[in-house]
């Protein structure tokens, strides 16, 4: 089941959130650091250990401070046009933050509109990329994609058709 919700992803009472984040997995602007703050330091201090992920990867650490168990952290590709790959990086990290929940037992995961911020990625190619790839990879889990404003809601409900 794939449902969208307009909200902040840090309140979700889910077995997982996935963090758009950075390679260094350090926190940043956006939902990284929203997460960061809502997480709290001992957050920082796991992502310190797992020294980074690189784009289309996923890394996976506790919760801490937030409602959600655990915390996916992966790394979408600053948009360049269209012709360095990107939307396989994107399709990859939402593909390995799968894998990797099916690993540890999670049942429902939220994901944020991974690159679509600051990394400029177009957000209705991205909205398509995310339930084409949830749709083919995420099958046995409630996934909630989460929009930070009703532009991204629309964008993500049209992709579900």
């Amino acid at each position: 089941m794939i449902r969208v919700w307009l909200g902040d992803i840090t309140r979700l009472t889910v077995d997982a959130i996935v963090n758009a984040a950075n390679e260094t997995l350090l926190g940043g602007g956006g939902v990284d650091g929203a997460i960061h703050h809502a997480a709290g330091p001992a957050l920082l201090e796991e992502c310190r250990r797992i020294g980074g992920c690189p784009t289309g990867e996923a890394r996976i650490t506790g919760g801490y401070g937030l409602p959600a168990r655990h915390v996916i952290h992966t790394v979408g590709p600053v948009w360049r046009g269209g012709d360095q790959g990107e939307d396989e990086l994107l399709a990859s990290a939402y593909r390995n933050s799968l894998m990797l929940a099916r690993e540890h037992g999670v049942a429902s995961i939220a994901f944020p509109a991974i690159s679509t911020g600051i990394y400029g990625f177009p957000p209705d190619r991205a909205a398509r990329i995310a339930v084409e790839t949830i749709r083919v990879h995420g099958e046995s889990l409630q996934v909630t994609l989460v929009a930070f404003d009703h532009a991204a809601a629309r964008y993500l409900e049209e992709a579900l058709g």
